[in-house]
C-alpha cells in the first residue's frame, strides 16, 4: 500500500509538473513572440521616421545638396536613382546586404545633377509622387549592414520621394535590429533559468502536498490491517476532521464495518438459536425411539412424528431464511392476491377457529407465489394461536398499492414489542405459554419476505398485521 501511496504521489507530481511546464513553455513562446514582434515593429518605424526624414528634405531640395544624413551607426541611409545608382551613402556605411556601397563624388560623377525634363515627364508619366513629394508607400525588409567594418542586422524601411526638378529617388534607412535581439536572448535567459527552478518549487510543493492529503489514507488502511488480522469488527477507522472526500471515505468505511459487525452479530446469534431450536426436537425425538427400542410396546408414534413434523418446518424455515439472506430475489411472476387468499383460507379445515373473509379486492403483485402463500400461511398461523374466537383476513386496494390485513380478538401486541415480535428465534412470554411448537421464525420469515417484495409488514392497534405491496403494472 506504501509503494501505491508513493505512486499515486508520484503521479500526482508528474502530473502537475508535466501541466505547469506545458502553460510556462507555451506562455514563454507567447511571451517572445509578442517582445520580438513589438520590438520588430519599433525597428521598423525608427527606420520609416529616418528614411521619411531624409525623404522630405530631397523633396524640398535636391539630391545635391546637404542632405544632413544620419550617423551609420545609429541609422544607415543609402540614397538610390532608378537605375540603382548610388546617389548619398551615410557616414561610415561600408556595405548593405554584402553590396559594397561608395560615397559619390558629386563634382565628377554628376549625380548631383538635375533630371532632363523629358525624364522628369517619364517618371511622372509612370506614377509615383509627384515633384517635391514624398510617396506614402513603405517598404519594409530585414537585412545586414557594415558600418565601421562591423557587420549587423537591421530593419530597412525604403520609401520613394521626387525633388523639386522631378528626379525620384529611393532613401532606404535602417534600424538596428541589436537591441531587440539582445532583448529577446536576456528575456529567453531569464526564462531558461527560472523555468526548471520554478518547476522544482511546484514539484515539491505539489510532493508535500500530496503527502499531507494521503495521510489519512494511509492511517484507514492500517487500521483496515489490524482489523483484518485481529478479526475485531468492533474497531472502527480514524475520521479526518477535513469535510473531504478522505473523509467521507472514512465514514463510508466505519458504517460498512457497522453494518458487517451486526451482520456478523446476527449470523452468530442465528447460528446458536438454530443449533437450540434444533436441539429440543432431535432430543426429544431420539429418546421417543430409544425408548421404542427398548420397550417397543411404550412407543409414542404420534409424538415422534409430531418432533418430526416440528424438525421438518423448522429446517425448512432455516432453509428459506439462509436463501433470503443470501440475497435469493423472487421471480417477476404475476401473482392474484384475491386468488391466493382464497385458496389458502379453503385448504386450512384443521384450523382451531374459522378463517372469515373480509372485503377482497382484486389486486394483482409481482413476485414469488410460493413466498407470498407462506407470509400469508405465516400470519394465519400466528392469529390462530392467539385468536379468542375470531379470525379474520381482508384485502383492500388503495391507488398503487394494496393491503393484506389479518386480524383476531386475541390480546394484541404490547405497543414496545410491535417490532421485537419480527425478530428472529423472539417469542413474547405470553406467546411462549400457548405455544404449540414454533420456533419465533414466522414473523421474521414474513417481513424479509414482504421487503423482498418491494412491501412492508406491521403491526398496528395490537392484533392487526398488515402487509402492504406493490400493484404489478
Amino acid at each position: 500500500m506504501r509503494s501505491r501511496l508513493a505512486s499515486v504521489r508520484a503521479k500526482a507530481t508528474a502530473g502537475a509538473t508535466l501541466v505547469v511546464a506545458l502553460a510556462l513553455v507555451a506562455a514563454g513562446v507567447a511571451l517572445l513572440l509578442v517582445l520580438r514582434g513589438n520590438l520588430h515593429d519599433q525597428a521598423g518605424l525608427e527606420a520609416e521616421v529616418a528614411a521619411r526624414g531624409v525623404a522630405e528634405r530631397i523633396a524640398t531640395g535636391s539630391v545635391g545638396g546637404d542632405l544632413d544624413l544620419p550617423d551609420g551607426d545609429d541609422h544607415p541611409v543609402v540614397v538610390t536613382d532608378d537605375d540603382g545608382r548610388v546617389l548619398a551613402v551615410g557616414d561610415d556605411v561600408r556595405a548593405v546586404d554584402g553590396k559594397r556601397v561608395e560615397k559619390p563624388d558629386h563634382g565628377t560623377d554628376g549625380a548631383g545633377s538635375h533630371a532632363s525634363g523629358d525624364d522628369a515627364d517619364d517618371d511622372e508619366d509612370a506614377g509615383g509622387p509627384k515633384p517635391g513629394e514624398v510617396d506614402d508607400d513603405v517598404d519594409f525588409r530585414d537585412g545586414t549592414a557594415t558600418v565601421d567594418d562591423r557587420t549587423a542586422g537591421y530593419r530597412f524601411a525604403s520609401v520613394e520621394a521626387k525633388d523639386t526638378t522631378g528626379r525620384k529617388v529611393t532613401v532606404r534607412a535602417g534600424s538596428a535590429l541589436t537591441p531587440e535581439q539582445d532583448a529577446v536572448g536576456t528575456v529567453r535567459g531569464a526564462m531558461l533559468i527560472g523555468l526548471p527552478l520554478l518547476l522544482l518549487v511546484v514539484a515539491g510543493v505539489t510532493w508535500l502536498v500530496t503527502r499531507r492529503a494521503l495521510r489519512p489514507v494511509e492511517g484507514i488502511r492500517g487500521e483496515m490491517a489490524a482489523i483484518t488480522a485481529s478479526t475485531d469488527l468492533s474497531r472502527r477507522v480514524p475520521v479526518p476532521a477535513a469535510q473531504d472526500e478522505i473523509g467521507r471515505l472514512a465514514r463510508t468505511t466505519n458504517e460498512t464495518l457497522a453494518a458487517l459487525e451486526a451482520s456478523v452479530e446476527r449470523q452468530r446469534r442465528f447460528v446458536a438459536d438454530a443449533s437450540h431450536e434444533l436441539r429440543s426436537p432431535i432430543a426429544s425425538l431420539r429418546t421417543q425411539l430409544e425408548v421404542g427400542a427398548a420397550h417397543p410396546e411404550l412407543l409414542d408414534v404420534p409424538g415422534a412424528v409430531e418432533d418430526t413434523v416440528r424438525l421438518q418446518h423448522l429446517a425448512a424455515d432455516l432453509l428459506l431464511l439462509a436463501r433470503l439472506d443470501a440475497g435469493e430475489k423472487p421471480t417477476g411472476s404475476r401473482v392474484d392476491v384475491a386468488a391466493l387468499v382464497r385458496e389458502d383460507t379453503s385448504q386450512r379445515v384443521g384450523d382451531r377457529i374459522p378463517v372469515r373473509i373480509g372485503r377482497l379486492d382484486t389486486a394483482e403483485v409481482s413476485g414469488s407465489r410460493g413466498q407470498l402463500g407462506r407470509v400469508l400461511g405465516n400470519l394465519l398461523d400466528n392469529a390462530q394461536r392467539h385468536a379468542a374466537a375470531s379470525v379474520q383476513v381482508e384485502l383492500v386496494r388503495a391507488g398503487e398499492w394494496v393491503t393484506l390485513r389479518v386480524d383476531d380478538d386475541g390480546p394484541g401486541v404490547p405497543e414496545a414489542e410491535r417490532e421485537r415480535i419480527f425478530e428472529r428465534f423472539v417469542r413474547l412470554d405470553d406467546a411462549r405459554a400457548r405455544d404449540d411448537g414454533g420456533a419465533g421464525l414466522g414473523l421474521a420469515i414474513a417481513r424479509d419476505v414482504a421487503v423482498r417484495h418491494g412491501g412492508s409488514l406491521g403491526v398496528r392497534e395490537g392484533s392487526v398485521f398488515e402487509l402492504r405491496l406493490p400493484v404489478a403494472h
